[in-house]
């Protein structure tokens, strides 16, 4: 019996670390690590001892015999990647601790090292592998904080609520919300109740997580139109982000469009098709739930500027998708490419996935049947223009004043333009950082400048994940991006290029319950934590979370002990 890497995998490396035999690739070091879909198995070289489907955060590793229906295609994934490729040889610097061979450290501190204090600004996977590497590997005292009066981030917000296994990861972050190291402040603001030079006075170092929290924009006429949102928001809405009110979707139309072909486009779409009654089982929020029940729509068109093999999705995504329960895909076969792109794609292509599904010609101008749920890939098409609805009264802008809303969208053809009828546009086009206040930043990367993690003009400063990278990679990419940070910080403490903070750990807490009277600690977050568990079980489901502010900080008001 051997392994296989599903459809959860998030490419953090855990189970590389537990291998025996060194048989999963691509590993930390080697040259295709962090640009594969998943990693992989040698079945010929596994001894299935399943030290790996232990350690594995997210539950993606399953004996191949397990394996049924379409899952048997990650056995074959897993195989495939191995056929042609040469043997892999371990990195130079493995972190591998093989039973029959010396450990290798790619660290060294000197002997009388002292433990820094350390700010970290954001809880979500970037920012607590940051703060796992300074806990695990240093005497460090570590404080938290995030802007929301809950931990998470994007483990929270940004993952669908039907992958649950890929939200498990959560909870191995969350032991470390109580490790005896570390204090929690949720609900601070940097640029609001604090700023960046207070922060960095009260710390050996500041490490900010902040993530990407913004969206490109398509730049067309008529985006600016109610019903013309980004996908990130419809994520975060039926994840309950506080941000997003609970009114910000309206599912009255029949039609809805998509634009882009990555995860987070076949992430929205599936929810938008899926049977609510199949959603009721999980953390989705619970106006997001109400409202798909509610839904009209029955046709989602998802717009792919490049053709199928181009898709910016990964395999994985993208065949959940085409096995999902009661509904048609279709691809709109109105370009004479995307035919023959579909047959001649080769066995690793993701879009061979495509290649069984019905071909059509589509009929925009037909509205869709109310007996069925749809999915259309259109590629070779792009968004040109959206078209308002009339009259232009019907809907408000958020600050009370009439704006017009979707009726339509205008896209690229190879027969010219179409109009497409649609409710609804979401824009799928990829995330984009913002500024912090007090640091720099750079405008056309989106991203705070930096070497190796360190920011650039502020000693002291660090960043990690997307604010630092761009918006590249999933959650277990940012645990090779924190080691580089937590090393280039390390290194900076050893040299004695920090400076020492000019005020105490306790000062700094009076400062910031001073600047904000509902931060939440530890015993907060997980008083808040407990309500949430306490909602969902009365139906059945994981959790029913807390969608706005208040409530969220009248839950962490409810003082049980920590638990253990």
């Amino acid at each position: 019996m051997t392994y296989a890497i599903s459809q959860n995998c998030c490419n953090d490396a855990t189970c590389v670390s537990v291998c025996p035999v060194n048989c999963i690739h691509p590993a930390p070091g080697e040259r295709d690590f962090g640009s594969t879909e998943t990693l992989y198995i040698d079945p010929a070289a596994c001894i299935d001892c399943g030290a790996c489907a232990d350690a594995c955060p997210v539950d993606a590793v399953f004996p191949v015999e397990s394996l049924t229906g379409p899952q048997r295609t990650y056995a074959r994934m897993n195989a495939d990647y191995y056929a042609d490729a040469p043997t892999p040889q371990p990195a130079a610097d493995s972190p591998n601790f093989h039973s029959w061979s010396e450990p290798a450290f790619t660290r060294t501190l000197p002997a009388d090292f002292a433990a820094p204090r350390v700010a970290i600004v954001g809880t979500g996977p970037a920012g607590m592998y940051a703060a796992e590497d300074l806990l695990l590997h240093t005497a460090a005292e570590v404080t938290l904080l995030d802007r929301l009066p809950v931990a998470g981030g994007l483990v929270r917000y940004g993952v669908a609520p039907d992958h649950p296994a890929t939200k498990k990861i959560g909870e191995t972050f969350a032991r470390f919300h109580q490790h005896p190291r570390v204090r929690m402040l949720l609900g601070v603001e940097i640029g609001e109740h604090l700023t960046a030079q207070e922060l960095a006075a009260h710390h050996d170092a500041v490490v900010y997580a902040v993530g990407a929290p913004g969206d490109r924009r398509l730049e067309i006429p008529g985006e600016e139109a109610v019903g013309s949102i980004s996908a990130t928001s419809f994520v975060a809405w039926y994840n309950a982000h506080p941000d997003i009110p609970a009114d910000t979707i309206d599912l009255s139309a029949p039609r809805v469009v998509v634009v882009g072909t990555g995860n987070v486009a076949l992430d929205v779409a599936r929810i938008l098709l899926t049977d609510p009654e199949e959603l009721a089982g999980t953390d989705i929020a619970d106006h997001a739930l109400e409202a798909l029940r509610a839904s009209a729509v029955r046709e989602v068109v998802l717009l792919g500027r490049r053709g199928p093999e181009d898709a910016a999705c990964t395999r994985p995504e993208l065949l959940a998708l085409t096995h999902l329960p009661g509904v048609h895909l279709v691809v709109d076969d109105h370009d004479a490419r995307i035919g023959p792109a579909l047959d001649a794609a080769d066995p690793e292509d993701k879009a061979v996935l495509l290649r069984g599904i019905d071909r059509e010609q589509v009929d925009y101008t037909e509205p869709p049947r109310d007996d069925r749920r749809r999915l259309v890939f259109r590629f070779h098409s792009a968004p040109v223009e959206v078209h308002p609805s009339a009259p232009a009264g019907e809907h408000s802008d958020g600050e009370g004043r009439a704006a017009p809303g979707v009726a339509g969208v205008r896209v690229t053809g190879s027969a010219g333009q179409v109009d497409i009828g649609a409710g609804m546009l979401l824009r799928a086009i990829g995330y984009r950082g913002a500024p912090v206040p007090g640091l720099p930043f750079d405008e056309s990367a989106g991203t705070v400048p930096h070497e190796k993690g360190r920011v650039a003009g502020r000693p002291g400063t660090y960043v990690v994940g997307w604010i630092k990278r761009g918006p590249s990679g999933g959650i277990g990419a940012n645990r090779a991006c924190a080691a580089e940070t937590v090393t280039t910080l390390l290194d900076d403490a050893a040299s004695g290029a920090l400076a020492q903070p000019a005020h105490s750990a306790k000062a700094f807490r009076r400062l910031v319950r001073r600047r904000n009277r509902h931060v939440v600690d530890a015993r907060g977050m997980a008083a808040i934590d407990r309500a949430e568990q306490a909602r969902g079980s009365r139906n059945g489901r994981p959790r029913s979370k807390l969608a706005t502010v208040p409530e969220l900080v009248a839950a962490s008001k409810t003082r049980l002990p920590l638990p253990r």
